[in-house]
């Protein structure tokens, strides 16, 4: 095997500088997404059908469409449509959020709707409001629940983040092949920038298993 990880060595600080830039895309999507997903999931149980009838088609279009194409989309049909100049990083943030929340809005409906039926019957009997129900009572024993799954989807958009390297955003991806066409060496810096994902999924995973475990103990 003909390596040479020597030669992109002095490219190892710019490669690590992309570490911060997917970790920031990842927590601004996944936050939006999530507080997105909640709005959703809470619409898709209410008694309004016109709203459950718009919360289900928007994750249809979502869920079926692949993501690099809506990506596109917003990134290059905003300034053609409104005249907005979107950055690359606002179009990835805004496009990853879009989708997450509706996938993440399925696990967050199933979540609600496990816990027990008696719970809400027993808030209701004693005059509680649905909107302090819900945070106070529902939302913490769903979110508890469905904690893995949520962990999956956070872990889906760190690695989904590398599409917005098609769009020019300086992420790990995008810099490896930076360093890639600098030095003509294509294997090396791609191995790296696994590893360093590899080390971030992890990391994602056992913060999660620690945050279950602290959560069950709390029971």
């Amino acid at each position: 095997m003909n390596l040479d990880f020597g030669q992109i060595f002095p490219s190892m600080r710019f490669i690590l500088d992309g570490v911060w830039v997917t970790l920031q895309f990842t927590l601004l999507s996944a936050f939006f997404g999530f507080t997105l997903g909640t709005l959703l999931s809470l619409i898709k149980i209410s008694s309004i059908k016109p709203l459950r009838w718009l919360a289900e088609f928007y994750t249809s279009i979502f869920r079926g469409t692949p993501l690099i194409l809506q990506l596109a989309l917003v990134y290059f049909a905003t300034p053609q449509l409104i005249g907005y100049r979107i950055s690359p990083i606002e179009a990835g943030v805004f496009t990853f959020a879009l989708n997450s929340a509706a996938y993440s809005s399925e696990t967050i409906r199933a979540g609600i709707m496990a816990v027990d039926k008696g719970q809400r019957e027993a808030s209701m009997s004693l005059g509680v409001a649905y909107r302090p129900m819900m945070i106070d009572i529902i939302l913490p024993q769903a979110f508890k629940n469905i904690l893995p799954a949520l962990v999956n989807e956070s872990i889906a958009l760190l690695k989904d983040s590398a599409l917005v390297s098609t769009i020019g955003v300086l992420d790990l991806m995008r810099r490896a092949q930076v360093v890639a066409g600098q030095t003509f060496l294509y294997f090396e810096p791609l191995i790296v920038v696994g590893v360093i994902y590899y080390i971030m999924v992890m990391g994602l995973t056992q913060a999660a298993q620690v945050l279950e475990r602290r959560m069950r103990r709390s029971d």
